[in-house]
């Protein structure tokens, strides 16, 4: 074997090659997520436009085909003589990496996409891509294609006395090999958002893919984000506890900050911060800043009118139970941490946003005592709530320790204790867990029982699932425990598997579990730990031959194929795990080498944290609406 390895091996991408050869570091993946991210990438280059105070309207078509259209009425593209590439700006937007109006050149104050690669990306994962220009006196065009390369060199194609850009694409169906065409629903989650976070910008959306189902919408906002809270509370149907959505807005140089706030009826908090229009998922500075003066507001007006006794403080658990709140901070040069923007690091805006709140939240409870005093009811119910939750939890610590065992009875353990090499099964009814354990690998496969009606964590406090006989086996057996005790570095499992019936009652044992682990141990779901087990839906056999089915159409594939070979077969339907035999269930559901899983992701918190609410939650009207609306898309429903 050859082991030469020297300069004539380094290879240089030239251009927009480096894209094409590792696109899911620019946009995160080939698959629909890295798709619908190319539409977003030219929207923030004209909502970039809004912000500036340049654009007011913005049009964005699915056109037939999954062709893309996005016009603004902003300024247009630069199309001079770039000084350095001695080509037109615009030949360089689309063709130059980490080249843009967002590097300090004056081009923009604030700027969502600072990493200065979205259009020139877009350009090169696109099958062609077509920009039209319009500078208040030519219209100027140009095509490119073949991985982004220039059809020729931009021209002036007629008159206009209208400014803004139209970009024109086609995503290329070589790098999105799973999926080229667009979710309506997708987009307009997030066009919808960009307008509320915008107010009295204009974004009219519209799929024309199919000419008997054409669909528009125009989402305009003049209220911005107190519409996006109240927004929110209708998708989740929860009743606000007060009439009034507080809304607190300032300035610091050229940074501006405004933050909306809601209390409702439920017990979870949802707090979505922004930072120039990036939604900052995992936090920052600014999202600090107002949990910090929210807590401290609200103590300091309780001890002020003796609404809260002098030793009596609240926490800020306490204080954001049943908030829906929105913050949203516009900074000329945002510090991102991550390539993923998932977190605001920039210092200086904590104590901003924090002076900012203090002040204008203070003078709204002193002007609206009613609102306040309903606020701090709330709090002083969670404080209450809290603190049983506190005694469940150490009286369960003493059982524990009073038992002598930190490990639930029905936990079958593994040999193996390190958690990268190790799996726990989470198996409904004692029948399968009895053929989980005799099928498994007992070194690195564990099995953990469950049985009965489950606990709805969505329509429970924290301290009914402490001492609950259903949950805290888990919490034991995983030993991260939950809540502010939640520790990832004690998990001691891998892969934490549910593995339930192919059946309603199935679906619904796992909705139940993913609720829990979604609002008492996210992070299992965040890193990747949580995994659905698939077990078959049938056992397709003809004298000793036998194949197993994972759909309907795998079903009468092996039918087919059996049938063939001549006569008849048996097909067996598999309505529970208990049905099959410790060997089935091993080469079917639990063999690594056979078994197929699927990973829980969460891509959007917001839409998860929507959803469970709709599904899960007490609220009658959002669960029958979202279901008439996605009953289409349902398949393997077991009457």
């Amino acid at each position: 074997m050859e082991n030469n390895y020297d300069a004539s091996q380094i290879q240089v991408l030239e251009g927009l090659e480096a894209v094409r050869k590792r696109p899911g570091m620019y946009i995160g993946s080939t698959g629909p997520r890295g798709l619908h991210h190319l539409v977003y990438e030219i929207v923030d280059n004209a909502i970039d436009e809004a912000l500036g105070g340049f654009c007011t309207e913005i049009n964005v078509r699915l056109l037939p085909g999954d062709i893309v259209e996005v016009t603004d009425n902003g300024r247009g593209i630069p199309v001079g003589i770039h000084p350095k590439e001695g080509i037109s700006a615009a030949t360089v937007v689309f063709t130059v990496l980490h080249a843009g109006g967002k590097f300090g050149g004056g081009g923009y104050k604030v700027a969502g996409g600072l990493h200065g690669v979205g259009a020139s990306v877009v350009n090169a994962l696109s099958e062609w891509l077509e920009v039209t220009i319009h500078d208040g006196k030519n219209i100027w065009y140009q095509r490119f294609s073949n991985g982004g390369a220039p059809e020729d060199t931009i021209k002036i194609i007629g008159d206009t006395d209208k400014t803004g850009s139209i970009i024109r694409f086609k995503a290329d169906p070589e790098i999105f090999k799973e999926t080229t065409a667009y979710d309506y629903e997708t987009l307009l989650t997030r066009l919808r958002e960009e307008a509320f976070l915008n107010a009295g910008l204009r974004i009219i959306y519209s799929d024309l893919r199919k000419p008997e189902n054409i669909q528009t919408q125009t989402l305009y906002y003049e209220g911005g984000i107190r519409e996006f809270v109240e927004h929110i509370h209708n998708v989740k149907g929860l009743l606000p506890l007060t009439d009034k959505t507080v809304y607190l807005s300032g300035t610091q140089g050229d940074s501006s900050c405004e933050i909306a706030f809601q209390y409702n009826d439920s017990y979870n908090e949802v707090v979505i911060s922004f930072a120039n229009n990036v939604c900052t998922v995992d936090g920052g500075s600014h999202e600090v800043g107002f949990k910090n003066a929210l807590t401290k507001t609200l103590n300091e007006y309780g001890k002020k009118f003796n609404i809260l006794k002098p030793d009596e403080r609240l926490f800020g658990e306490d204080v954001r139970e049943g908030l829906t709140a929105i913050v949203s901070v516009k900074l000329t040069d945002c510090e991102f941490e991550g390539q993923t923007k998932g977190r605001l690091g920039n210092p200086e805006v904590k104590p901003f946003v924090e002076k900012l709140v203090y002040e204008q939240l203070m003078y709204f409870l002193e002007e609206n005592p009613a609102e306040a005093a309903q606020i701090l009811d709330k709090g002083i119910a969670a404080c209450k709530a809290r603190e049983a939750a506190k005694k469940a939890r150490d009286t369960a610590r003493k059982k524990s320790q009073m038992e002598s065992m930190s490990l639930p009875g029905k936990l079958a353990d593994c040999v193996e204790h390190d958690p990268d090499y190790s799996e726990l099964y989470i198996v409904e009814g004692d029948s399968a867990g009895g053929s989980a354990k005799q099928g498994r690998d007992r070194k690195f496969q564990a099995i953990l029982s469950l049985w009965g009606k489950m606990l709805n964590v969505e329509k429970a406090r924290l301290e009914r699932v402490y001492g609950n006989d259903k949950l805290m086996p888990i919490v034991a057996a995983l030993g991260t425990s939950i809540g502010e005790d939640f520790d990832i570095d004690k998990l001691r499992y891998g892969k934490v598997i549910i593995m339930a019936d192919a059946d309603v009652d199935g679906s619904h044992i796992r909705t139940l579990l993913l609720t829990f682990f979604f609002r008492y141990m996210r992070q299992l779901i965040t890193e990747g730990h949580i995994w659905l087990a698939q077990p078959p839906l049938f056992k397709v056999s003809k004298g000793k031959k036998f194949r197993y089915a994972f759909s309907d159409e795998e079903r009468d594939q092996y039918i087919a194929e059996f049938t063939l070979e001549g006569g008849k077969c048996d097909v067996q339907r598999y309505k529970g795990l208990g049905e099959m035999d410790p060997d089935q269930l091993w080469e079917t559901t639990m063999d690594p080498e056979r078994r197929t899983m699927v990973k829980v992701e969460m891509d959007d918190a917001v839409k998860a944290d929507e959803i469970i609410t709709i599904l899960m939650g007490d609220k009658v009207a959002p669960r029958r609406d979202f279901i008439e609306k996605n009953a289409k898309y349902v398949s393997n429903l077991d009457i």
